[in-house]
């Protein structure tokens, strides 16, 4: 009886996850073994981040767990660590336990992409980053208690630091995060903060570029600049930031300098690192190099697609174009990806992949939007609602896209939810306080936290 091949698949984000779906129902049991390896025991539908951190959307809905959906595989919760394909082997780094090697036969690489940072002056201690559930309601409960704080102090430079939240990266990421964050905090300041005015807060958003969302025209994206405008927030176009203090002193290159207790980082993704400990072929930006069909340059039985492959873009004329590193591809070239593993098993060849990008849209808050879908413009409400009719289309499994809508339902009929839930932050304050003899003692402050390496901005970097 001939040996099933061992399908390993590296990272359970689109790629990982749709790929892993694909197989388990086109590969009949017992044609393959299929192994997925993820430090996280879940995929993360990443649109709906900016959502769950407003509280339109409840976080456990916006992840999808692998070992529920992959019934038919194989899922490992850990890192893979080093991995040579001339040998078929990983090193897999496990949860809990001791690393041990997996062999394989076929290689999907699907480990995704990493915030790309960059030397600046105190982002590694100060900065929060945008890419994960766990930084999500990190941030949500961060921005609710600078309005506790701040409703709680007389003094006008704790209040004004608490009240200034500085976001860096002015693509979808952060423009979402931005407007979505802004919409949440001025709706809880209007109903649940008396001592406090909308006017009291200030919302900075630093990019480097002339422009936010290139994802969509210039009319589009000036048109978006208006409107955060007329809400009160700050863009600081064409603009870099050049340190943060760590006491949170902010300065930007325009010469501007002011005290901020938020400092979100959205500057965009570079591949994961763990490529280079690979011996999978790389081109000068950190990706894998890829032929149209997904598979690897000059390696038989490896694949990769998503965020960290370069794989050309067959509808444009333009030498050497590749596909951009977005959820759009991600979700077609995953489906792509395990139809040609399914064909080559069978002894087919496989299909090139060719997707002409279809356009964007964005949440800017409640009832607001932006959208540019195969040439077709919409502004404000129509915006809003194709944003959230298309990616509750697009988010994995039945069971989540009926949780996401049943969340929408309740929040409008329902007040939003501004609760801080900062015990989240450091859960063993209160306990170690009382274990220690003394009196419970008010949470340390998110810089404390982050300059002794126990919030996500020590993560960041």
């Amino acid at each position: 009886m001939a040996k099933r091949p061992v399908i390993l698949i590296v990272g359970g984000g689109y790629v990982g996850l749709y790929t892993a779906l694909r197989l388990q129902k086109k590969l009949s049991r017992g044609r393959a073994d299929v192994i997925v390896v993820d430090p996280q025991p879940h995929m993360t539908y990443q649109p709906f981040l900016p959502e769950a951190a407003a509280g339109s959307v409840e976080p456990r809905h916006v992840v999808v767990p692998l070992r529920r959906t992959l019934d038919k595989c194989r899922v490992i919760t850990g890192a893979v660590t080093g991995l040579t394909h001339a040998d078929r082997t990983a090193q897999v780094t496990p949860a809990v336990g001791d690393a041990f090697e997996v062999r394989y036969d076929v290689l999907v690489m699907a480990a995704g992409s990493v915030a790309r940072t960059l030397p600046i002056p105190g982002l590694r201690e100060r900065g929060i980053g945008f890419k994960n559930v766990g930084e999500a309601i990190y941030l949500r409960n961060h921005v609710l208690a600078r309005l506790d704080a701040a409703s709680s102090t007389d003094d006008p430079a704790v209040r004004r630091k608490a009240l200034t939240f500085t976001f860096v990266g002015g693509g979808y990421a952060g423009i979402e995060a931005f407007a979505e964050l802004e919409d949440m905090a001025r709706y809880a300041v209007e109903r649940d903060y008396p001592r406090l005015t909308p006017e009291d807060m200030r919302w900075v958003l630093v990019e480097a570029t002339g422009r936010i969302l290139p994802e969509v025209d210039l009319d589009m994206g000036e048109w978006t600049v208006q409107q955060l405008i007329a809400r009160g927030m700050e863009l600081k176009l064409e603009t870099r930031l050049e340190s943060v203090t760590a006491d949170g002193i902010v300065t930007t290159g325009d010469g501007d300098s002011f005290a901020s207790d938020t400092l979100v980082w959205t500057a965009g993704t570079k591949p994961h690192p763990m490529l280079a400990a690979t011996d999978l072929p790389l081109d000068e930006r950190g990706r894998v190099c890829c032929e149209a069909t997904l598979q690897v340059v000059g390696m038989d039985g490896a694949w990769a697609a998503g965020d960290l492959a370069a794989v050309p873009d067959l509808t444009k004329d333009e030498p050497g174009a590749t596909t951009a590193p977005n959820a759009q591809h991600a979700v077609r070239q995953a489906k792509q990806l395990a139809d040609n593993i399914v064909a080559v098993l069978a002894g087919q060849e496989p299909a090139p992949y060719r997707h002409a990008y279809a356009g964007s849209v964005a949440s800017l808050g409640l009832h607001k939007g932006v959208a540019q879908v195969y040439g077709v413009k919409l502004k404000g409400w129509p915006a809003w609602m194709m944003h959230r009719l298309y990616h509750v289309s697009r988010v994995p499994t039945f069971n989540r896209k009926v949780r996401v809508i049943a969340d929408w339902a309740l929040a409008s009929v329902f007040r939003r939810e501004v609760i801080s839930l900062g015990q989240l932050q450091d859960p063993r304050h209160e306990f170690l306080a009382a274990a220690t003899g003394g009196a419970p003692l008010p949470p340390p402050s998110d810089g404390d936290k982050a300059q002794s390496g126990g919030g996500p901005a020590a993560r960041a970097g």
